[in-house]
């Protein structure tokens, strides 16, 4: 009888771990991929992000986009009520968008 005790409150404990690995955190980072063809750091272009446009980065990634050198770091800044997209070459470090999202982000 113990041992299922056990057994329910282990599944019941993982389980809950589980649910919790659900929530990704507010800094969820995708991209990981490309970081190899990066020269500039992703903890480098956070501070170059938050240098250009001040706030709370809730979300960041990694991604091939037109403009610079074509790869880019891309932060979500929220500034209050609104929530700004700062973009950053990953090779040079330059900024390169500066804007509020609109109504219908993507």
């Amino acid at each position: 009888m113990k041992t299922s005790i056990k057994i329910i409150l282990s599944a019941v404990f993982v389980g809950t771990l589980g649910l919790a690995g659900l929530s990704s955190p507010a800094h969820a980072y995708t991209g990981e991929r490309l970081a190899k063809n990066a020269r500039v750091s992703l903890s480098d272009a956070r501070k170059i992000a938050l240098k250009a446009h001040p706030g709370k980065i809730t979300d960041q990634e990694l991604e091939k986009e037109s403009g610079g050198s074509g790869l880019r770091y891309s932060f979500d800044i929220k500034d209050g009520a609104r929530t700004y997209e700062v973009g950053v070459d990953a090779k040079t470090g330059k900024v390169l968008e500066n804007s509020a999202d609109g109504k219908n982000p993507d």
